[in-house]
């Protein structure tokens, strides 16, 4: 699901808001998932799961192509863990 089709199934379920402002709310949630996650937070979300920030520290790689060594520099990325609601639904 793509956040478009998101906004249009929740602007179905609700008639009576407008679908820019189901837009708009949407979008603001997403947006403070991101700010949270840009200040180092973690941002739970009861029922549905937990976003975090995981290091990655810098290494050494290898070009696939020519075997040649490439330094992979420190990075940041976003880590998801489901929770117990979700992972109930999906295995029963």
């Amino acid at each position: 699901m793509i956040k478009s089709e998101l906004v249009q199934k929740l602007a179905d379920e609700n008639p009576h808001l407008f679908q820019r402002d189901v837009e708009n709310i949407v979008t603001a949630i997403l947006d403070a998932v991101g700010d949270g996650l840009a200040n180092g937070d973690r941002v739970e979300l009861r029922g549905f799961g937990a976003f975090s920030v995981k290091n990655r520290p810098a290494r050494v790689g290898r070009n696939p192509r020519t075997g040649e060594k490439v330094d992979v520099s420190e990075k940041y990325v976003p880590q998801f863990k489901a929770g117990k609601e979700i992972r109930e639904r999906l295995n029963n």
